[in-house]
């Protein structure tokens, strides 16, 4: 099983720039979008013989979530179930016979770290989240987590160390969440791999440079361990500030 997470910046303008293409090129079982920056109605996608889950922000042209996925779940869930945190689209939770998805798009502590206390209370609510899913069967979770965890996975780590996505606090929440069961996959199959990311900025031909950060995961319970085969970037995919990153599962 082949499983594609993707923050698009904006799914239309995505759409704009090839998205189809590599949709149906990388020919995924599963693939999951954050930040389609849609309302219901705004966009009509045919993908045949997938089954199409979206979970959009209160606010317009902000945030929201969406699987694709070829397989029917036995189960859908849009949010946590905690008003203050599911106002924003940031979460679907499909329930499949082997396991549980969760793509999150999780909240940036933002400029000036104005939103680091919101994203403290997100952060440990969210991990109690994954860990009754997970007392239930495996987790599968991916998205934009919106934090670089060590120093290898961004190229400026000195001058960063209290940047939004790289402060002690966020890092500290994605120790805390890998100790309680669950896997970087990327690092699992690429301990040491350096100048590896997910998003560049706009600024200053970063992504030209490959002057970035990994803050794009798959993020999966132990009890699947033996079960991953593979997991990927794909840089090369222009369409957003975001590139695709890639799980494979199997028997």
């Amino acid at each position: 099983m082949k499983l594609i997470s993707w923050n698009v910046n904006g799914l239309r303008a995505c759409v704009g720039k090839g998205f189809l293409d590599y949709f149906k090129e990388v020919d995924a079982d599963i693939f999951c979008l954050q930040e389609t920056k849609l309302q219901e109605g705004q966009i009509d996608l045919d993908l045949e013989g997938y089954h199409q889950y979206w979970n959009y922000a209160v606010k317009k042209g902000y945030s929201g979530t969406a699987i694709f996925t070829k397989v029917e779940p036995l189960s859908v869930q849009y949010g946590i179930g905690i008003e203050e945190h599911d106002q924003e689209g940031r979460v679907i939770t499909l329930e499949f016979e082997e396991f549980h998805l969760v793509n999150v798009y999780t909240p940036n502590a933002q400029r000036g770290l104005a939103r680091l206390d919101y994203r403290m209370t997100w952060e440990d609510t969210f991990r109690s989240y994954l860990r009754e899913l997970d007392a239930k069967k495996p987790v599968i979770l991916c998205g934009d987590l919106n934090v670089a965890h060590k120093e290898i996975d961004l190229k400026n780590a000195k001058s960063n160390r209290k940047s939004a996505g790289f402060t002690d606090e966020e890092r500290e929440k994605m120790t805390d969440l890998l100790g309680n069961g669950f896997i970087d996959s990327f690092r699992y199959f690429y301990p040491d791999k350096e100048d590896a990311y997910t998003w560049w900025s706009y600024m200053g031909k970063a992504r030209e440079r490959n002057v970035g950060w990994r803050i794009d995961y798959f993020i999966v319970s132990e009890k699947l361990e033996n079960q991953m085969k593979n997991a990927e970037i794909h840089p090369h995919v222009m369409g957003s500030d975001h590139c695709p990153v890639v799980l494979e599962i199997g028997e």
